[in-house]
């Protein structure tokens, strides 16, 4: 079975997105199944293309045992949209901006991060370019992405029974 692709978005691709990044590899790393993953983010936006990630995004990471400071800032290509099994968006602006660039056939796979979290339909990461919370990206990442794992592993076993 091939590998799930999972494409991480946000604005600017140095904030929400390279933290979800991280993160998840690391979720699947601990779940031993990093290797049925391909996991990426990319921006909607071209303003920060190259750019590492923001310092307060590092040192949230770090400050967690995580290193993205390897990560470059990578504008989202048609490419990237072909390639995602998921596209997790981290709020509602970014999600109408994928959506704009996929077919409608390919709509479905592309999701609000904190959609998968029970009550929180709709809600949306706010930008800590913007407010500076780090930290509060990283809570409702760490909220929501064992969730997105959970959901995934679940549509591989559905897909590969014998496996």
């Amino acid at each position: 079975m091939k590998p799930t692709n999972v494409l991480f978005v946000c604005l600017g691709n140095i904030c929400r997105s390279p933290m979800a990044e991280s993160m998840f590899k690391q979720l699947t790393a601990e779940a031993g199944v990093a290797d049925q993953y391909v996991i990426s983010s990319a921006a909607t936006s071209d303003e920060e293309a190259g750019n590492p990630p923001h310092p307060g995004a590092l040192q949230t990471l770090k400050k967690h045992g995580l290193d993205a400071s390897n990560h470059r800032s990578h504008p989202l290509t048609p490419t990237d949209l072909e390639a995602a099994d998921y596209i997790i968006t981290m709020d509602t602006t970014n999600l109408v901006d994928v959506r704009e660039r996929l077919s409608k056939a390919e709509q479905a796979k592309a999701h609000l991060c904190m959609d998968v979290v029970p009550g929180q339909d709709g809600i949306s990461i706010a930008d800590p370019w913007y407010t500076h919370k780090f930290e509060t990206t990283y809570d409702m990442l760490t909220e929501s992405l064992p969730l997105w794992l959970d959901q995934m592993q679940q549509t591989r076993r559905e897909a590969s029974p014998h496996e």
